[in-house]
């Protein structure tokens, strides 16, 4: 899906499409450019950002990533030593990082005002990372091209509620309403995962890439009193 986004972006194919629909043809390159060759900047190498490093490649982009933790780069990918040397080399810069203390509005004015004049911000992680007011300023001045959303800092409970936000109407910005996981074959996985995890915690204690607790890791032990120590040291566990 941030594939397809980019593409999205880079040809400014949500307003063509708008457009069409409206019937005013509107055939232009002005704005329109290529991905291939272009470098785009992945924050968070995890299980995604690292997958969409090797898709990326594949059509020809350049691809650096930024991670507070060392990972092995896939392919020609580059790791940056810090945040803002991936933001100032990006074209396409996209978020994947969950959602923590630190990650709490991380992509703010002074953050966004680092990125190249034209380039593009996708979020398809956590809806607290992006200060919207702050990306709005960026779009309405020109100093971004666009923007892709999947996620927002407040979202409807339900598909009946209204949404609204100071993005809409803005040009060359794509909004989709939390979907990124919304396929049938990402919702079978989830279940399997989730019953995963369930009997992995029940086992063994491993709260292994579980997104409301802490990250504990654990291999099968004789001595299960040792487990449950740390549990009793674990806020929220049992």
């Amino acid at each position: 899906m941030i594939i397809a986004q980019i593409i999205n972006l880079a040809r400014q194919l949500g307003d063509r499409n708008k457009e069409m629909h409206q019937g005013v043809w509107t055939k232009t390159a002005k704005g329109c450019y290529e991905i291939r060759g272009k470098t785009l900047g992945i924050v968070g190498y995890g299980h995604i950002g690292s997958q969409l490093s090797v898709m990326a490649e594949a059509l020809g982009m350049q691809v650096a990533f930024y991670d507070i933790i060392a990972k092995l780069p896939l392919g020609n990918s580059k790791s940056t030593h810090d945040l803002e040397s991936l933001l100032k080399r990006s074209d396409f810069v996209t978020l994947h990082v969950p959602e923590t203390p630190e990650t709490k509005e991380m992509i703010g004015a002074h953050q966004l005002s680092l990125m190249k004049k034209g380039s593009y911000l996708l979020n398809a992680s956590r809806g607290t990372v992006v200060q919207i007011p702050a990306l709005v300023n960026a779009l309405r001045s020109g100093h971004l091209g666009g923007a892709y959303l999947d996620v927002y800092p407040e979202e409807p409970e339900k598909n009946t509620n209204q949404f609204h936000i100071d993005l809409q109407g803005l040009k060359n910005v794509l909004m989709t309403p939390h979907v990124g996981g919304s396929t049938e074959e990402a919702q079978a996985n989830i279940g399997l995962e989730v019953a995963r995890k369930l009997i992995n915690f029940t086992n063994t204690g491993s709260t292994d890439a579980v997104c409301n607790l802490p990250d504990i890791s654990l291999a099968p032990r004789r001595n299960s009193h040792r487990i449950l120590n740390i549990h009793k040291n674990v806020p929220g566990v049992l």
